[in-house]
């Protein structure tokens, strides 16, 4: 059996809002909710399960997401309309831009919980040749 990642959790100060504020921005699902975990299904399998946990104990990680041009589309717009700060680069000194790295677009913003998140559409170093 291939070696996979199966899950992670990323915590929170709300599970319900930073799950439901991912799922929306994504148009995806929350899948389950168990325990102190709400799971959000990403297309490969892998689910995001929020977890609230004390405040003053988040340590932000970051989440890169590769998505489809129209997908970026609809989250940019996302983004764009809910007035959510957002940068062309992780270091935050292009606000309110999306890069255009490796012929396709990314963006840099932060999820209810403070956690550095990032959608791409080309993966860094480019797309594979065929």
């Amino acid at each position: 059996m291939p070696i996979e990642l199966n899950h992670t959790i990323v915590h929170a100060r709300d599970n319900r809002e930073s799950a439901e504020f991912f799922a929306d921005l994504l148009g995806l699902d929350i899948t389950q909710e168990w325990g102190p975990f709400i799971a959000v299904a990403l297309s490969n399998g892998v689910t995001l399960d929020f977890a609230t946990i004390p405040a003053g104990s988040i340590t932000p990680q970051h989440y890169a997401f590769l998505v489809s041009e129209p997908e970026f589309d609809a989250a940019y717009e996302k983004i764009r309309t809910r007035g959510l700060a957002h940068w062309a680069d992780p270091r935050q000194k292009r606000p309110g831009e999306f890069n255009t790295h490796d012929g396709g677009r990314g963006v840099y913003f932060l999820d209810p919980a403070g956690h550095p998140m990032e959608l791409l559409t080309v993966p860094y170093g480019g797309r594979p040749q065929a």
